[in-house]
């Protein structure tokens, strides 16, 4: 015979002073305990995947130089291309890369910006890659 069999099938005592709590309640009091408010954002912003940016060669500036020449000659047409540039963080000197196909509306030479649909628009100097569709 074990120390607790005599109570451990008894119901709960009670108490019109001190109801039961309720199994949300109950449970409450054992969710985890954030003392430090705003560290789990700064742990989670830290551990977030970033890319530094690639320097490009001169071969490969020429090559994309070549290709903006190449789709501003053909504007009006819109030509598909699918880019790969680099997007900076907004909070970190890094950034990361993204590739989008979508047709080329505009080539700013003035501001040195690729204009595509939906009102996105990519720096030269952030493209590291451009691949013009059927012109």
């Amino acid at each position: 015979m074990g120390k607790y069999d005599q109570i451990i099938n008894l119901d709960r005592p009670f108490d019109s002073k001190h109801p039961a709590m309720s199994i949300h309640n109950r449970a409450a009091q054992f969710a985890p305990f954030d003392a430090l408010t705003g560290f789990g954002g700064r742990i989670h912003e830290v551990s977030r995947l970033t890319d530094a940016r690639i320097e490009l060669t001169d071969e490969i500036k020429q090559v994309i130089n070549d290709q903006l020449r190449q789709i501003e000659a053909h504007i009006k047409e819109q030509p598909l291309v699918t880019v790969t540039y680099f997007l900076p963080d907004k909070t970190k000197d890094v950034g990361s890369y993204q590739t989008l196909t979508t047709p080329a509306v505009k080539i700013d030479t003035y501001d040195e910006r690729l204009h595509l649909e939906d009102d996105i628009s990519i720096a030269f100097d952030d493209i590291i890659d451009i691949v013009i569709g059927a012109i």
